[in-house]
């Protein structure tokens, strides 16, 4: 018996509108939206975000590590497909319902401490894809602006273009999830294989001017003493590339978008992220190469031609300006599209964690208010930095490599747990270069760990006032009865009484008691059956729950126990299944509670207890509005 209400939409009002697809039922969540897609259109829903970073990737190592750029990303190369790739291709086997690492994070620390824990997580994760989309919309205003057929009234309006792009972005989703893919899958491939085309045309030059490589060498002579100093500054500045590696924790978060069952979407989403990771080395490694040694090396600093479009300044030189102009467009729509990918990471990471602890409403479910919510954030926060990409670099870099991090720390526990000793000691490398290229990137940015404190703080601010706003409701999806207590109930005849006991020794004088207290209390007679109902709360900071009540007898007493995250709650849902069932309302009878009221009810929101007379009246209340069809309660 479903017995938890959910919002209702009414038909034809913009309330329906915006509920449409509301999914509250877990397991729907767990299984995803009604329509699915093949492996290689969500791929490129989450490339969007990814190959994006071709726009700005070869001009940023230029900046960071100069001639030693291609070995530099290289390095940064070797990361992706040894590192990063292994370890979401796991992540992908053992979380399959789209919440990623911090699923398998969530059951390392118990109850309250797990939650604050995911709650971080979900702030670095927020991070990640809300500047994504920010900075993404930012550099392609950047690209928009930098073209030579632009319009000079829009010179120096880069906060407003910005906005009018997350607008158009967030129309997108608003008209569909499938419009959005299908708007990917045409950008993503105009987009690589002009990239193709502009890569290909460099390498030809080189090939036709080969003492451009020869010069490059020498340079590079010149500046380092040996091959083991290039590597050493490789490694070194390698963490400043880390833009290049996003995408990855988007891939798992949309599992649930792709074709087929459990087996089949785990299988496809491995392939999105070999495929993924496979194309995108290809490009950085050739890209770099070419930028670097064509390219005069003062072109990629601030106001230089080449700066944060390398690519795009050899597809002007080399193409012609109508070529590159096409190119920038093309750029200049992926980038825009880039927060896409981010977009869908967050409309199917949220509803699988906040409506869970109770921490958001259940209209999070539905993906139009979800958009528009972080459609505001975005605004927000292009409007505080005035559209800088430069400004949101640390942040985003900090969120990425975060959320890597977890993950690799995630699938080394999990080796661990499993005996896996050579997959333990491999990933646990991995977690070591990835907590070294964090740590690097926050000792050179921490603004990004600022910006990412400011996203956690407001999410557990937030999640902590839904959750106290939201603690009188019913909370309980079923409730589910075994045979004995399904044979306590058949021989109850006329109304049922059942007396609420919190256990202690559960002992024959503890039974007796209570049944005298109650006689006297309220004055049942002593011929009228009754039944004892005792909830414990294992983790009250679950918050909806199924009911399982269990019958016992104990020294000639029938008992109905029950495991739950909150006692009112539960014992009002079972008052209102027993009501349904029999046709009659149900009396439960209570002593009242000492103490203050204040601390009872933090003790509730906490421990889940609290004082349990008054509370279980009110979730009463809000569940059944009619007085006449709702159980008794009895305090004395």
């Amino acid at each position: 018996m479903v017995l938890a209400k959910r919002p209702v939409a009414t038909e034809g009002t913009v309330r329906s509108w915006l509920l449409e697809g509301l999914q509250t039922d877990r397991k729907q969540i767990e299984h995803g939206p009604h329509v699915k897609h093949s492996w290689w259109r969500v791929m490129c829903l989450t490339g969007v975000d990814y190959f994006s970073t071709l726009g700005y990737q070869p001009g940023i190592a230029a900046l960071a590590a100069g001639l030693l750029s291609p070995l530099a990303t290289l390095f940064l190369v070797a990361l992706t497909l040894l590192g990063a790739l292994p370890v979401y291709r796991r992540v992908a086997a053992e979380s399959p319902y789209g919440q990623g690492s911090i699923a398998m994070l969530e059951k390392l620390a118990p109850q309250w401490w797990g939650k604050f824990f995911v709650l971080a997580l979900l702030g670095f994760a927020a991070t990640d894809f809300v500047i994504t989309m920010t900075l993404s919309a930012a550099d392609a205003t950047a690209h928009l602006l930098e073209n030579p057929f632009m319009p000079d009234f829009l010179a120096g309006q880069r906060v407003i273009v910005t906005l009018v792009l997350l607008a158009l972005l967030g129309g997108v989703f608003l008209m569909g999830f499938s419009e959005a893919i299908g708007l990917a899958v045409l950008l993503v491939f105009a987009y690589l294989a002009l990239n193709a085309v502009v890569v290909a045309t460099a390498l030809v030059h080189v090939l036709q001017a080969p003492q451009v490589v020869v010069d490059w060498e020498r340079a590079l002579s010149v500046d380092f003493s040996s091959p083991l100093a290039m590597v050493g500054l490789s490694l070194l500045v390698m963490p400043k590339l880390a833009l290049g590696m996003s995408g990855f924790e988007t891939g798992v978060a949309v599992m649930p978008v792709v074709k087929g069952d459990i087996q089949e979407r785990i299988a496809g989403t491995r392939r999105m992220l070999t495929a993924a990771a496979l194309i995108m080395s290809v490009f950085l490694v050739f890209s770099s190469f070419v930028t670097t040694v064509l390219i005069p090396h003062q072109e990629f600093a601030e106001g230089g031609k080449a700066s944060g479009r390398a690519l795009a300044y050899l597809a002007h030189q080399y193409l012609g300006d109508w070529f590159g102009t096409a190119y920038d467009v093309s750029t200049i729509a992926i980038l825009w599209f880039a927060g896409a990918s981010a977009m869908a990471g967050l409309i199917n990471l949220v509803p699988r964690y906040l409506p869970r602890y109770g921490m958001a409403p259940e209209w999070t479910g539905a993906v139009r208010p979800l958009v528009l919510v972080f459609s505001a954030i975005a605004f927000a926060i292009t409007i505080i930095f005035d559209a800088d990409v430069d400004a949101q670099g640390g942040a985003y870099a900090t969120g990425v490599l975060v959320l890597m991090l977890s993950a690799a720390v995630a699938v080394t526990l999990s080796a661990r747990k499993k005996r896996q000793h050579k997959a333990t000691a491999g990933f646990a490398v991995i977690t070591a270069v990835l907590a070294y290229t964090l740590v690097d990137n926050v000792i050179e940015r921490p603004d990004g760990v600022k910006i990412a404190s400011f996203f956690i703080a407001a999410i557990i601010v937030t999640s902590l006032i839904s959750r106290a706003t939201r603690s009188t409701e019913l909370r309980v999806t079923e409730v589910h009865l075994d045979p004995l207590a399904e044979e306590f109930l058949n021989e109850a005849s006329g109304d049922i009484h059942l007396i609420a006991n919190e256990p202690h020794e559960r002992d024959q004088a503890e039974y007796n008691d209570k049944l005298r207290e109650q006689w006297i209390n309220h004055r049942l007679r002593s011929a009228e059956p009754v039944l004892f109902v005792e909830v414990k709360v294992p983790d009250a900071s679950e918050f909806e729950t199924e009911l399982r009540v269990k019958g016992e007898e104990r020294y000639g007493h029938k008992i109905l126990t029950i495991d739950s995250s909150a006692v009112p709650n539960s014992l009002a849902a079972l008052l209102l299944h027993l009501r349904d069932r029999t046709g009659r309302a149900p009396h439960i009878y209570f002593h009242w509670a000492e103490g203050n009221p204040v601390v009872a009810m933090l003790r509730y929101l906490v421990f889940g207890g609290g004082d349990v007379p008054p509370l279980t009246r009110e979730v009463l209340r809000k569940a059944e509005p009619d007085p006449e069809r709702r159980p008794h309660v009895h305090v004395g």
